[in-house]
């Protein structure tokens, strides 16, 4: 059996069994692309990220990630997890199917450099539907197909209740959103599309929830909820057509998969 190297890290998070589970595989070579997929089901974690080390001067890893279901075109906590784990200097960078993201490490906080995903409004009752509620619709169909939902106050975004049978027939990644009670911004995600009910903490949702809020907001730089389970916190800043999204990670385990 071939040992490959492997850590469980909550990512966005301050603590052990909050923000959301990620596991980091660094790899010499790729495997081939129906065990990776395999592996990811086997782990059963929202994302499975993939890490080869890059001879390039433009990165030091490529990353490839993977939910249970489907590999992805971007992931936020799976990249700042494998941060975390591999990232020895100031900063680490990335190239993935969404061009080179960057860690870097700043004082207590780890910050993933993403492009922003803006939205525009659009009319969609089948998301309505789905989700159960009335509010504003917005879309970006770039990456993940990020949808916004925006209600009016946090109860409203903690009372949902999807009907995740049908959200699975829905290519979105679904963000329902609002102003926050103890942070500027609060949020839920559903990922059903992609093989996740609810996200516990989903970066590649903030790409477009950042210049989203920093819009209305009037700032650049805010506080976001986001209000699963789990919990997680987000440093949220919207820096010209990129989002720097700021948080910790904890390693909770470190072992060996067993291929």
């Amino acid at each position: 059996m071939t040992p490959i190297p492997f850590f469980q890290v909550d990512a966005f998070a301050e603590r052990p069994f909050t923000g959301n589970p990620a596991a980091i595989m660094p790899l010499q070579e790729w495997l081939p692309d129906d065990v990776m997929q395999a592996i990811a089901n086997e782990n059963n974690l929202a994302e499975t990220a993939f890490l080869v080390p890059s001879e390039a001067d433009t990165h030091d890893y490529d990353l490839r990630w993977f939910t249970p279901a489907v590999e992805v075109n971007m992931c936020g906590h799976a990249t700042l997890a494998a941060g975390h784990i591999l990232l020895h200097g100031k900063s680490i960078r990335f190239m993935t199917k969404s061009g080179v993201l960057t860690v870097t490490r700043d004082e207590h906080l780890l910050k993933l450099d993403m492009p922003a995903a803006p939205v525009e409004p659009a009319d969609l009752p089948e998301l309505l539907q789905a989700l159960g509620v009335e509010g504003e619709t917005f879309i970006n169909r770039a990456g993940n197909g990020n949808a916004i939902v925006l209600l009016d106050n946090e109860a409203a975004v903690m009372a949902v209740k999807p009907d995740f049978r049908a959200l699975r027939e829905l290519p979105y990644l679904v963000s329902v959103t609002a102003p926050g009670d103890t942070q500027d911004v609060a949020s839920r995600v559903f990922a059903a599309f992609h093989g996740i009910d609810e996200d516990p903490v989903t970066g590649s949702a903030h790409t477009a929830l950042v210049p989203f809020w920093a819009a209305r907001l009037g700032r650049s730089h805010f506080t976001a909820l986001q209000a699963s389970k789990r919990t997680g916190l987000i440093d949220c800043e919207l820096a010209g057509d990129r989002v720097i999204l700021g948080g910790q990670c904890v390693t909770v385990i470190e072992g060996h998969f067993q291929l």
